[in-house]
C-alpha cells in the first residue's frame, strides 16, 4: 500500500515538472518577441541597420523614446486613448452590472427571453456594412462617441457577472428585502461589495480591449485629432498612407525607422502591463468563478 502511494506520488511530481516545463516553455515563447522589441528601441541605428540585434541592446541609444515623448502627436494620442480607456472601463462596468444584475431574478417576466435575445448577439451581426450605416443615422460618424457607445457592453462579460451575481447567496438579498432595502440599495450594499473579484477581472478585460481598439476609429473616424494610440501605431508601422507620411513621421532612415517602430509600441504596451500586477490577485479568483456557477 505504502508502495503504491510512493509510486503515485513519484508519478504526480513527475506530472507537475512537466507542467512546470511546459509552461515556462510557453511563458519564455511569449517573453522573447517583448524582449526583442525592447532591445531594438534601445539599440542604435548602426546595429539595426547590420540586424545583429536579438535580446540585448547594442549601442544603447534612447534616442527613439526622446523622440516619441518630444512628438506632440503621440503624447496627445497616448492621452487621449488614456482617458477614452478611463471612461469606457467605467462605463461598461456600470451597464455590465445594471443588466447582469435584473436577470438573477426568478420574478422578472420574459427572463429567459431576455437571456435567449442577448445570448444570440454573441453569434450573429449584421456585420460591417449595415453597422457603418446604423453608425451614420446615429450621427456617430467622426464623433468621439463612437468610441465609447457602441462597444460599452460584452454579452460575454456579462454572462460572467450574471453567473457571479447567482453565487450570491440569495439569503441575503431577502434579508436585505425585508429590512426595506430597494432594488438599487441591494445592488450597491451587498452585490457590488462581494463582486470585486469579477469586476475587477472584466476591468481589465474591458480596459486592454479598448486600449488596444484600433478598428471602430479606423472605420469610423476621420479627424486624427481623436485617433486612439493603436491607431496612429498602426498607420505608421503599415505606412498606409504614403512615402511622405512616413518621412513626416520620422522615418527616413531605415535604422531610425525600426528603432522609432518598436519605441512606439514600446511606448504604447507598456503603461498597460503595468495595470496588470495591482488585477492579478483577482484575475483567476474572478474569471473561475464567474465561469462555474450557474
Amino acid at each position: 500500500m505504502e508502495e503504491n502511494r510512493m509510486i503515485h506520488s513519484t508519478k504526480s511530481r513527475i506530472g507537475d515538472w512537466g507542467f512546470v516545463i511546459i509552461c515556462a516553455i510557453v511563458a519564455i515563447m511569449c517573453l522573447l518577441p517583448m524582449f526583442n522589441l525592447l532591445a531594438r528601441s534601445l539599440s542604435s541605428t548602426e546595429f539595426l541597420i547590420k540586424h545583429e540585434v536579438y535580446l540585448l541592446p547594442k549601442g544603447l541609444n534612447f534616442e527613439a523614446y526622446k523622440t516619441v515623448l518630444k512628438d506632440p502627436k503621440y503624447l496627445r494620442s497616448f492621452f487621449w486613448t488614456a482617458f477614452l480607456t478611463g471612461v469606457c472601463t467605467i462605463l461598461s462596468l456600470t451597464m455590465t452590472t445594471l443588466c447582469a444584475y435584473p436577470l438573477i431574478f426568478e420574478k422578472l417576466k420574459g427572463r429567459h427571453f431576455i437571456n435567449i435575445l442577448i445570448t444570440i448577439t454573441m453569434f450573429f451581426n449584421a456585420g460591417t456594412i449595415p453597422n457603418y450605416l446604423l453608425m451614420q443615422k446615429l450621427h456617430l460618424l467622426d464623433n468621439p462617441l463612437v468610441l465609447i457607445v457602441p462597444g460599452c457592453l460584452s454579452v460575454y462579460n456579462m454572462i460572467i457577472m450574471r453567473s457571479f451575481f447567482y453565487g450570491i447567496p440569495d439569503s441575503l438579498r431577502e434579508s436585505a428585502e425585508i429590512d426595506g432595502a430597494s432594488f438599487f440599495r441591494i445592488l450597491w450594499v451587498i452585490y457590488v461589495p462581494l463582486s470585486k473579484p469579477v469586476m475587477a477581472t472584466l476591468a481589465l478585460f474591458y480596459a486592454v480591449g479598448r486600449w488596444n481598439g484600433y478598428y471602430d476609429a479606423l472605420m469610423y473616424m476621420k479627424d486624427k485629432k481623436y485617433y486612439p494610440l493603436q491607431l496612429l501605431i498602426y498607420n505608421i508601422l503599415n505606412n498606409i498612407n504614403s512615402v511622405e507620411v512616413a518621412t513626416q513621421e520620422g522615418f527616413s532612415t531605415p535604422g531610425l525607422s525600426d528603432s522609432l517602430k518598436a519605441a512606439t509600441v514600446m511606448f504604447s504596451t507598456i503603461p498597460i502591463l503595468c495595470i496588470y500586477p495591482f488585477l492579478q490577485k483577482y484575475f483567476i479568483h474572478g474569471v473561475t468563478l464567474g465561469a462555474v456557477k450557474e
